[in-house]
């Protein structure tokens, strides 16, 4: 290995400790390309030698790869057998600077180099050495329609090299604190769990009227109904159900409180660039009602078809049956077929509460779904939901309660997403 306390170049990029050395990735391996034998000679491949393209890096151990030649396709080729250890590395197209060391000997493709030999450096040292240079690497093979960097750039790399017995320290403490960085990303994950499961469990405790005390001055819900149906049957007789209705609850049907809009039969030739965005089964997400990429329409139809900002639509076929968002936009849209409006009956519940409560409906109203592979669930299905209903006065507080608890859940999730 030829070493030199000072670069090829004059500026040094940092300083090292004195019994370091800089040199470059041509003096401490020997380096080669693979290559491609021709698709077109059939008897090239399907062999037992293993043919590895950049594709098939993972920035660890090799431990599969797909594709096989034959020897015949070795000797005709500039393919060539790399060792056991081997450190890999991706030169061509968006898997630039893309690792893996060998855990069996192995060809590679024209796209990848290898270095197959080591002189005084450990090849996981050099394995994070090139990790932590592949930004370098990726900006050297420029911009292009197909960026590539070549053995050259690679071999003429400069490197720190410090001692054998300090690069094996070094290896120890890089693999103690990546298992640590691990511990914290499986600790994300099982917090965000735990987020999710909390607010459904939120959800459930504010339908069941356990998330806020009663308050005995509060109108019942009872008289709520009353306004829309004075001889409305008012269910509060505990013995029905499995769990204690709330002092001044009642339980009714989503259909005496709601009334659930189906949307207009929109034909493919009425969609245009320009005019009024169209609600489909496809905007649907997570809660809410995402018009990117959504289709426009200038016909115009029956005012029960718009959509306003608060409306609350529901998936009612498809693969996405049951799925809920609310429409948040100053500007109207129209609604699509089997897409649901679900539009509340005068001033007996908070759009917020409705939200929440049919939020935490979603499993059952799929339970609910029929057609196999394609569910749909009708409009009437859904209507005879039993819904639990508290006084208005308790809605504002059960809603308040809840936004409270997700804000605190919510800035905890943007903490783990930063």
């Amino acid at each position: 290995m030829k070493t030199s306390d000072t670069p090829h170049y004059e500026n040094v990029p940092f300083e090292i400790p004195e019994n370091w050395v800089w040199t470059t990735l041509g003096n401490i391996g020997i380096w080669q390309s693979g290559g491609t034998p021709s698709r077109s000679n059939k008897s090239y491949y399907g062999g037992n030698i293993p043919w590895l393209k950049t594709g098939d890096l993972n920035d660890g151990l090799i431990t599969n790869i797909p594709e096989g030649i034959t020897e015949e396709a070795v000797t005709n080729s500039s393919a060539k057998i790399n060792p056991t250890g081997s450190v890999l590395m991706a030169m061509y197209g968006a898997t630039i600077g893309k690792l893996g060391i060998l855990t069996f000997p192995a060809t590679t493709n024209q796209a990848c180099c290898a270095c197959i030999e080591y002189y005084a450096i450990t090849q996981y040292y050099l394995f994070y050495f090139l990790l932590s240079h592949r930004d370098i690497f990726i900006a050297k093979g420029g911009g292009g329609a197909q960026p590539n960097i070549s053995k050259e750039i690679i071999v003429n790399t400069a490197i720190p090299l410090p001692p054998l017995p300090e690069q094996e320290r070094i290896i120890i403490e890089i693999e103690r604190w990546f298992a640590f960085i691990d511990e914290i990303e499986q600790n994300k994950t099982d917090l965000q769990f735990i987020i999710k499961k909390t607010k459904s469990k939120i959800l459930d405790l504010a339908i069941h009227g356990k998330l806020v005390p009663q308050d005995p001055n509060d109108e019942p819900a009872s008289e709520l109904l009353k306004r829309i149906n004075p001889s409305a049957k008012i269910t509060c007789d505990n013995a029905h159900y499995t769990f204690k209705v709330p002092t001044g609850w009642i339980m009714c049907k989503l259909g005496e409180i709601c009334a659930l809009e189906n949307g207009y039969a929109f034909s493919s030739d009425d969609y245009k660039q320009q005019g009024i965005p169209l609600v489909r089964i496809s905007n649907i997400s997570d809660n809410t009602i995402n018009l990117n990429g959504c289709v426009f329409v200038k016909k115009e139809v029956d005012d029960r078809f718009i959509v306003k900002n608060g409306d609350l639509l529901i998936a009612l076929s498809g693969a996405t049956t049951g799925k809920m968002g609310v429409y948040e936009n100053e500007n109207i849209a129209y609604l699509n077929q089997r897409v649901g409006n679900l539009k509340i009956k005068k001033n007996v519940l908070l759009p917020e509460y409705r939200n929440y409560y049919m939020f935490s409906q979603i499993e059952k109203i799929l339970k609910l779904a029929y057609g196999g592979a394609q569910p749909n669930i009708s409009s009437k299905i859904i209507c005879e939901l039993q819904f639990l209903l508290p006084p208005l006065m308790e809605q504002k507080r059960i809603v308040q309660k809840i936004e409270e608890l997700y804000s605190y859940f919510d800035n905890i999730q943007k903490a783990l997403e930063a």
